[in-house]
């Protein structure tokens, strides 16, 4: 999305990342190189789309309940979609606002099931994953849907968490992350994956974030077949609190 309309129709007055989303719903991406859905590079939907929207605790410490109140955020809930067989992931957001994953079920990516990169302008609250279903490995995928070079590493995980604040998970059940060895031409390794990840795109080590973020989470499940809750991806730092 673009920052504003561009080209005939270019307008300061039309500010595409901060609109409201009519409706996502019943969708479904499965097979495809990189991304199943991808939120890019930013959804923060607001009443005024065009206007500033900031946070005032004084508000709230009057007893009101919408910190934003001069400019409220709008929830876009992205529902019902399921994706399978991605290179790379299966739905990622950039930077983010009040933007909610309900209902997911995803099974079968090369990096990450779901992943947030950036909460921007919200506290907690506002964007966060609901009642996801993600599978690791089906043993149906074969590993050719693998971006190339990405995977160095050798790892996959359930939901990647930002590198900022205030990003939740509200329900989610994970299955088939049971790291074990891989051997096939493309890919060879033992699979360190896990349930939950850290610090989206800090996983190089010239990555210039430091860390110490927390995460949110209630109702999660983990099968039995999970043997790893949590990877903790560069710089290591980070805090889950459930």
């Amino acid at each position: 999305m673009q920052e504003h309309s561009i080209g005939p129709s270019f307008s300061e007055n039309v500010c595409p990342e901060f609109e409201k989303l009519g409706e996502f719903k019943d969708n479904t991406a499965h097979s495809v190189k990189k991304y199943g859905l991808r939120i890019h590079h930013a959804h923060i939907p607001i009443t005024h789309p065009c206007q500033e929207s900031t946070y005032d605790a004084d508000y709230l410490a009057l007893g009101e309940t919408d910190p934003y109140y001069a400019n409220p955020h709008v929830t876009a809930t992205y529902e019902d979609f399921i994706a399978f067989k991605c290179g790379q992931t299966c739905a990622i957001t950039e930077r983010t606002g009040a933007v909610v994953f309900k209902n997911f079920k995803v099974a079968d990516f090369g990096d990450s099931g779901i992943e947030y990169s950036e909460m921007e302008n919200v506290k907690n609250g506002y964007g966060y994953v609901k009642d996801a279903v993600i599978v690791g490995k089906t043993g149906l995928n074969d590993f050719d849907t693998r971006s190339p070079g990405k995977f160095e590493y050798g790892h996959i995980h359930g939901i990647i968490g930002p590198r900022t604040e205030y990003f939740s998970v509200d329900g989610a059940s994970f299955y088939n992350f049971n790291n074990e060895v891989e051997a096939v031409a493309s890919f060879a390794g033992a699979l360190d994956s896990a349930a939950l990840g850290t610090c989206s795109k800090c996983f190089h080590d010239a990555a210039t974030d430091s860390g110490g973020r927390t995460m949110h989470t209630q109702r999660l499940h983990f099968g039995a077949d999970v043997t790893k809750m949590i990877k903790y991806q560069i710089p290591m730092r980070e805090i889950i609190h459930d």
